[in-house]
């Protein structure tokens, strides 16, 4: 018992020095592995927001915008292309809460008219070969599939045919279309939003 209560204090100790040289070590690998990680990221961001809009000659991530839609509560993150000083469009990226599995991401392109350029899905976790459609679906040119190219400044949310809209959902995965259509709807209102407050004054 002795023996006990006499090594108690130096195993207290050594367990205290491997904590702190442990925390050390972590703070010392986040510190050398944060910029890599953050610039892999604002690259991706970047080649998102290229695939998504016409071509431009600013940096969209230094003059991105925090724009809450009307009815909203959620600001959504509007990059702004330039090509000169010329406004050409914008990406937006939107989400849904409603996808079959929860929360979609989705980032948007618009031109300077307000037609949709593009788009790229960023995040979803949707039914494999039915949800997951959504990458390629909403761009082909099979039937009324396709968002590409239509105009939304009529001010008409797009909606499936299903719901007596126009666009054709995913088979078997209405949900799914809902919501990609919704995070298409949320991010035009985010679009024409930041035109009101950035470009009509």
């Amino acid at each position: 018992m002795k023996k006990l209560k006499s090594t108690l204090p130096n195993m207290i100790l050594s367990l205290g020095i491997i904590t702190i040289v442990s925390a050390l070590i972590l703070a010392w690998v986040y510190t050398i592995t944060e910029d890599p990680i953050a610039k892999v990221a604002e690259e991706k961001q970047i080649e998102a927001i290229k695939s998504v809009l016409p071509s431009f000659t600013n940096n969209p991530l230094n003059d991105v915008a925090h724009v809450i839609p009307d009815g909203e509560t959620r600001s959504l993150d509007v990059f702004p292309a330039y090509d000169g000083d010329t406004f050409v469009g914008a990406a937006v990226s939107s989400y849904s809460m409603d996808g079959f599995a929860g929360e979609i991401n989705v980032i948007f392109g618009f031109d300077a008219n307000g037609t949709i350029s593009g788009y790229s899905v960023i995040q979803q976790a949707e039914t494999p070969g039915l949800g997951t459609k959504m990458e390629e679906w909403f761009r082909s040119d099979v039937a009324d599939r396709s968002v590409i190219g239509l105009n939304m400044a009529t001010g008409n949310k797009l909606t499936v045919k299903k719901d007596g809209g126009t666009v054709d959902g995913i088979t078997a995965a209405t949900i799914s279309s809902r919501a990609f259509l919704g995070s298409l709807n949320r991010a035009f209102e985010a679009y024409m939003t930041y035109k009101s407050e950035h470009l009509n004054n």
